[in-house]
């Protein structure tokens, strides 16, 4: 579940994350414990509760007082948005380069990508 190749409180806000914005955790929905996400991922309580501590900096969770965190509103959407902006930069970019060194125009592009992403792939209506 965790890999090695980044810190691991990091990967727990990530999770976290993703599960928000994956609609598993809704807004308003309470967030496991620092100690029930240790126990959940095996890590130390403290790196569990630096990764909560980083979505309540990022405005994601918000701290109940005596309840304890909670998923704040409007989130999932701005973690969508967040996604599809890294998504953009990570791999539309690259490839519009990519297309561009090779000759192929923007309409020519469009055509490739509506061909990789239809079920029956290469093949023609």
């Amino acid at each position: 579940m965790l890999d090695e190749g980044t810190p691991i409180f990091v990967q727990v806000a990530d999770q976290l994350a993703a599960q928000i914005a994956e609609g598993q955790l809704h807004e308003g929905d309470r967030v496991p414990s620092s100690k029930e996400l240790a126990a959940f991922y095996r890590v130390n309580p403290a790196t569990a509760a630096k990764g909560l501590k980083v979505l309540i900096d990022q405005g994601v969770l918000e701290e109940r007082r005596g309840l304890g965190l909670f998923v704040g509103p409007g989130v999932r959407q701005r973690l969508l948005e967040a996604s599809r902006h890294g998504f953009a930069e990570r791999h539309v970019a690259p490839m519009v380069t990519e297309a561009e060194h090779l000759g192929i125009d923007a309409c020519a592009l469009l055509t490739l990508v509506r061909q990789a992403s239809r079920p029956n792939r290469g093949t023609r209506p």
